[in-house]
């Protein structure tokens, strides 16, 4: 599991992104640090309308049981891609269809009631920092290429 002391600091202030949940022209939704504190975030704007802005999520925290069931099934998609990437897997076997995997599906149905967003949810502005590393995929286990950076909207 991705470890969120990895010192942001060291970062200029970017933390880690645990999980990706929605990805359209950008991440979408996910879990990731906030100030060091695993959250959720979904973006603000769905592209309905030209000009929406497009660096303003909602956040709330994740706990501690959510974030190591996430990452279960993070590792379990980061698994299947890399199989999809190397051609030994096809769309039809991504586990997110369900009846695929399993535990998959138990993860899907465990998180869903973290994954919805609470009434207390806070609108904050995003920053991404895309790991320049050739040599990390962009899905890993330790989570997606990128690190964030979260101010208050």
């Amino acid at each position: 599991m991705f470890d969120s002391r990895d010192d942001a600091s060291k970062d200029g202030g970017f933390e880690a992104v645990y999980v990706e949940l929605d990805w359209y022209d950008g991440p979408r939704g996910g879990l990731a640090d906030i100030g060091g504190v695993p959250h959720y975030f979904r973006a603000l704007n769905d592209y309905a309308r030209p000009g929406d802005p497009d660096d303003e999520h909602f956040v709330w925290p994740a706990g501690q049981t959510a974030l190591a069931w996430e990452c279960e099934q993070w590792a379990i998609f980061v698994e299947w891609n890399a199989r999809y990437e190397a051609g030994t897997a096809t769309p039809d076997g991504h586990p997110g269809h369900g009846g695929v995997n399993i535990r998959y599906d138990e993860l899907t149905r465990l998180l869903q009631p973290h994954r919805m967003m609470p009434t207390y949810a806070r609108r904050m502005k995003v920053e991404w920092r895309w790991d320049p590393s050739p040599a990390r995929p962009r899905y890993h286990t330790n989570g997606p290429g990128y690190r964030v950076s979260w101010r208050p909207a």
